[in-house]
């Protein structure tokens, strides 16, 4: 049942909504992790941060300028979270829902999916954002725990969320040390059971 009482579940003629949600800070390896999935099983996903990093580009700016215009304009971030809250409720929703905050909204919906975070230490996020977007490793390190601590500050103004509570999640996983492949092995084993 959601929140407020509603059996979401009954609302889509007994479908479920979504399978999983996968979250974690930038380059943790979250969108590959999903893409993996989606693959394997052929499911249909949505990437919260293909859509922060497409809203960036629609506004002609970098995803850190965007990053800070949510934290100065905080209806800019509710928009983009409504629109996920309804990717997880839709009842032709994709299977995969990704954003650093699905797993709280399937939480607290009361949602029966797998909600996974996926941790990294700094700098193996910063390595990896550095990989991906180049630049060198200092300055990624440090827009990293800069906009995670700006991301942590905005979701407790926001909605009350600490994003070190991991009482959401039913699978946690650190993947400093592990590969993609093994981060999709884990998971894709807990879908099977």
């Amino acid at each position: 049942r959601g929140s407020c009482g509603v059996n979401f579940a009954d609302m889509n003629g007994g479908e479920v909504l979504v399978k999983i949600t996968v979250s974690g800070p930038p380059g943790s390896g979250t969108s590959t992790l999903v893409k993996k999935l989606a693959l394997a099983r052929n499911w249909d996903y949505v990437n919260g941060g293909g859509i922060f990093r497409n809203e960036a580009d629609r506004r002609g700016i970098s995803v850190g300028q965007f990053s800070q215009l949510c934290k100065d304009d905080l209806d800019v971030d509710r928009s983009l979270d409504i629109l996920l809250k309804e990717y997880l409720t839709a009842a032709d929703g994709p299977d995969i829902v990704e954003s650093r905050l699905c797993g709280w909204w399937a939480s607290n919906l009361k949602l029966e999916c797998l909600r996974v975070w996926v941790k990294v230490t700094p700098e193996e996020c910063a390595r990896r954002i550095q990989t991906r977007e180049g630049g060198d490793f200092d300055s990624r390190l440090i827009e990293s725990e800069t906009r995670q601590s700006d991301d942590k500050d905005r979701y407790r103004i926001l909605y009350g969320i600490d994003l070190d509570d991991m009482s959401p999640y039913n699978l946690i996983i650190d993947a400093t040390g592990l590969s993609a492949e093994e981060v999709f092995e884990l998971v894709n084993e807990k879908l099977e059971n």
